[in-house]
């Protein structure tokens, strides 16, 4: 009796499920069709997005992320929207829940790889430097030789190369030295106090005339700028072109060789350190006047 009561129970129960899957039927096959559907948009959303973001940041890495993105965003849409119909809602809702507790365990475990993640994306889509830019960035100097969306690599001048993290890159001040497309060297010079003033800026003038690195149409300027303890000191500034590091140090190295010439040729003398001493109390006093008289006159 037991035996054929059970046996009732599961053909029931099968008849049940029978009926529940024909009747499901007509939304499973639609649901079948809107992942399809899904999945051919999310493959036109991916070849979109990169070919809008080819025109916006040429780094790759950042292009095929934001293609994927919104490849998976239209697939999972389209995913929910099946379930739904299934009447898995409960399911969805789960999914959805479970997700985003995950997502904010995560991002508490992995917080600075997410700043420098996003870090990253922000500085491909603005780009403040390119690869083969010279920039100084958290106090390295360099030529940038690699940009991922987690760290920037800068080779220094000396050789090294420098792995820094996106985030400290993007909260610190970025020079770029290659936007401008030129630099200006400020050269500081000092003259004797015995030299002509309007004598010496003409010829330093001139001599940063004839340097061939300077761009003869932005200005070449003079600017005296103190009295030191054994010269008159200024600073000229003019323009070169700059791609590398070498042109600027060039220019500075023949602009240092034309001025030395030209007061070698002119007769302005560049002094040497010059230390007075005073040996009395108020100061003033010769040496000779603050020896006792016994060695004045010779006696000992």
């Amino acid at each position: 009796m037991e035996i054929a009561n059970a046996s009732e129970l599961i053909l029931d129960k099968l008849e049940n499920w029978a009926r529940a899957i024909i009747h499901m039927l007509p939304n499973f096959a639609l649901a079948v069709l809107i992942v399809v559907v899904a999945y051919l948009i999310a493959r036109l959303a991916r070849k979109l997005v990169a070919g809008l973001m080819h025109r916006v940041t040429p780094q790759r890495t950042l292009q095929h992320l934001l293609a994927n993105i919104a490849f998976v965003a239209v697939l999972l849409f389209g995913a929910f929207i099946a379930l739904g119909l299934l009447q898995l809602d409960k399911t969805v809702t789960s999914l959805l829940a479970g997700a985003g507790i995950i997502g904010l365990a995560l991002g508490f475990a992995f917080q600075d790889i997410a700043a420098n993640f996003m870090s990253g994306i922000i500085m491909a889509i603005r780009m403040p430097f390119r690869e083969g830019d010279i920039i100084e960035a958290k106090d390295k100097m360099g030529i940038v030789t690699d940009m991922s969306l987690r760290s920037t690599i800068i080779r220094s001048f000396q050789g090294q190369y420098h792995i820094i993290p996106n985030k400290d890159v993007f909260q610190n001040i970025i020079t770029n030295y290659n936007t401008y497309g030129k630099r200006r060297v400020d050269l500081p010079v000092g003259v004797s106090y015995g030299d002509d003033l309007e004598k010496v800026k003409q010829v330093v003038l001139n001599a940063i005339k004839t340097v061939p690195q300077v761009r003869q149409n932005d200005p070449i300027q003079l600017f005296y700028k103190e009295f030191g303890d054994s010269s008159i000191n200024f600073e000229v500034r003019f323009w070169v072109d700059y791609k590398l590091q070498p042109d600027f140090l060039e220019a500075q190295s023949n602009a240092i060789m034309a001025i030395k010439k030209a007061f070698d040729e002119n007769d302005i003398m560049i002094p040497f350190p010059i230390r007075t001493l005073d040996f009395g109390i108020k100061g003033g006093e010769k040496l000779d006047s603050m020896w006792p008289a016994t060695f004045q006159n010779g006696n000992r």
